[in-house]
């Protein structure tokens, strides 16, 4: 088991981009604001653990319903894709539901944080990256996740609308970028 500097910080790049908590804290300062309180540690805890269940569970679950990982990393190209859409270009393409009374499971750590498109993309990292290494990476995000959970109204004042806004976009970009990637390392083309 040899760690990968190189692979720890591109895994801790896709996924910070593809949970985009940054571009959440809108979100998160709304949930707050409805719930009255969100505890951080836990929301933190739950995604951290969902995350590396559905790494090491993913691709038997994938088997089980007649998948492979590859499709699966297809498919979790277009959903990247989507989602880069959304960021870059300002659109609503995956809708979200109410705010239940308690938010730090549902939605704030799944599906907010580990989500459909963040279980996809590791799934899709596993094609590419050493085991290890990804789990540092999510180690490494929700780390930060916890710090910006703990923080959001400073950060709120700190960036500002539209340094929010710039920020999304920028990992909009990047996230293009990865849908990319993979849907071209896992076709062949």
């Amino acid at each position: 088991m040899e760690f990968n500097f190189r692979q720890i910080l591109s895994t801790s790049m896709v996924l910070f981009a593809i949970i985009d908590i940054l571009g959440a804290i809108p979100v998160v300062i709304e949930l707050r604001r409805k719930a009255g309180h969100i505890q951080s540690e836990k929301a933190s805890i739950v995604a951290t653990v969902l995350m590396i269940i559905f790494l090491f569970a993913g691709e038997t679950l994938l088997k089980v319903i007649g998948l492979d990982v590859e499709s699966f990393a297809i498919a979790g190209s277009f959903v990247i894709f989507f989602i880069a859409m959304e960021m870059v270009l300002g659109l609503t393409i995956f809708k979200e539901g109410d705010a239940p009374e308690t938010v730090s499971i549902v939605p704030l750590a799944f599906p907010l944080i580990a989500g459909a498109g963040t279980m996809t993309t590791l799934l899709s990292l596993k094609t590419e990256y050493a085991t290890q290494n990804i789990i540092v990476g999510i180690i490494i995000n929700m780390i930060f996740v916890y710090f910006v959970l703990k923080n959001t109204e400073r950060l709120e004042k700190l960036f500002g609308k539209s340094g929010l806004n710039v920020l999304r976009k920028a990992f909009g970009i990047i996230l293009l970028a990865i849908a990319i990637k993979l849907f071209r390392n896992n076709t062949g083309l």
